[in-house]
């Protein structure tokens, strides 16, 4: 039961749920671009992952001073089909997904710069 409970727990945040919907159509995001769309300071957002990292929903790897996320290989099947199904209509995550769209056409490390 503990599992469970620490996932759900890890998903009572919008913005956590945010990311996880994010990466849910990428394979994988830059912390930076992670950021930059959802507006909010490096420093939570790192706490964020590190909420959702602790559940086991998300993965990261470093490369250089870069952190990338990824949804983990064990993320529940059904928790993806809920989240997908009770997402498609949100206003919030429509506009998530244009301002991705863009902040992907964008070079990460120009990204990065400007958050520093």
């Amino acid at each position: 039961m503990e599992r469970p409970l620490t996932m759900a727990k890890a998903l009572a945040d919008g913005n956590r749920i945010r990311a996880v919907a994010a990466l849910m159509e990428h394979d994988e995001l830059c912390a930076c671009q992670i950021t930059e769309m959802l507006q909010l300071a490096s420093a939570t957002i790192s706490r964020h992952m590190s909420i959702l990292q602790a559940a086991r929903l998300i993965q990261s790897r470093k490369e250089g001073r870069w952190i990338y996320f990824r949804l983990a290989e064990t993320f529940p099947a059904l928790l993806r089909d809920w989240l997908g199904h009770s997402l498609s209509n949100s206003p919030e995550i429509a506009a998530d997904r244009k301002k991705l769209k863009n902040i992907l056409s964008r070079n990460p490390v120009d990204i990065c710069k400007k958050q520093r």
